[in-house]
């Protein structure tokens, strides 16, 4: 909570207004931000100054573990947070790779599961870090992007968080996320719960403890119609102690979260935090 709310705290103190064209609002505007995540610890990155929806944020993460291009699958597994992209966007409306109501295009987990190549074919980028992990090994590109340029025309949405980074050192693993763009007040949580349970998914199946997760984030900010409610609502409470994530020990492998995994899977204990808070979301 501590790095978060600094982070909150410098961008009101020190951002810069920036036009946003697709949104139609400015953003204040800071560059580059670190945050560290002890997964190791179980310190359990979920907003305690507002009331964060968790579930939310994992089942999303499944979702793009799963390979998903479709809003509604999205929705039956616990995460709406696809349906105003998909539906919504005007340009995409008008996209002519558009496929129907609900369809989000080669975006975030298509392009982690099935990459295309050019000279056929396609790419599992996951399944290859799960299995080099596996055999203990480490590349040094135990990578996972979601941002591929060639095909930002054929999606809704070009990726906010684009690349997980798994790095091995002995019997522990380590995560290292990259983000090109947040939105803190809205976005961020998700991100952080997302990052922090990746790595804790990931070491859980391939057999290594879980380390800690570096969470890099280049353009964080808070857009002109959530600056009242961050600098004078959400800065101003006290923040509890982190809460810890439970993982059902059963899932063991990537098919397992590609089949049978639910939200029912994962619980969140301690978790005191202040009431809701309604920020404005930009589509």
């Amino acid at each position: 909570m501590k790095q978060y709310l600094a982070l909150c705290q410098r961008i009101v103190d020190e951002g810069t207004w920036v036009e946003n064209s697709r949104t139609g609002k400015r953003c204040l505007t800071v560059i580059n931000a670190d945050l560290v995540y002890h997964v190791d610890n179980n310190e359990f990155p979920l907003i305690t100054t507002r009331k964060s929806f968790w579930k939310a944020a994992i089942a999303e993460m499944i979702g793009y573990i799963r390979g998903y291009d479709n809003a509604e699958d999205f929705r039956k597994i616990g995460a709406k947070t696809w349906d105003a992209n998909a539906n919504d966007n005007q340009a995409w409306l008008d996209n002519p790779y558009r496929k129907g109501t609900d369809d989000m295009g080669r975006v975030y987990g298509v392009q982690g599961r099935s990459w295309a190549k050019p000279d056929g074919g396609s790419i599992d980028q996951l399944r290859k870090i799960i299995d080099n992990l596996s055999k203990g090994i480490d590349d040094r590109g135990e990578i996972l992007s979601f941002y591929n340029p060639g095909e930002f025309h054929m999606g809704c949405l070009r990726p906010c968080m684009h690349t997980h980074n798994f790095s091995l050192l002995g019997d522990t693993l380590h995560l290292t996320s990259f983000q090109r763009s947040c939105d803190v007040p809205l976005g961020l949580n998700f991100n952080q719960v997302q990052v922090f349970t990746l790595l804790a998914l990931i070491a859980q199946i391939t057999g290594y403890k879980a380390g800690k997760a570096y969470h890099k984030i280049v353009n964080a900010h808070i857009y002109e119609d959530q600056l009242d409610l961050m600098q004078n609502v959400q800065l101003s409470r006290r923040p509890f102690e982190s809460p810890k994530l439970s993982i059902n020990p059963d899932i063991k492998s990537l098919e397992d979260l590609e089949t049978w995994v639910t939200m029912d899977d994962f619980e969140v204990t301690g978790y005191q935090h202040h009431e809701a808070i309604k920020y404005p979301f930009s589509v």
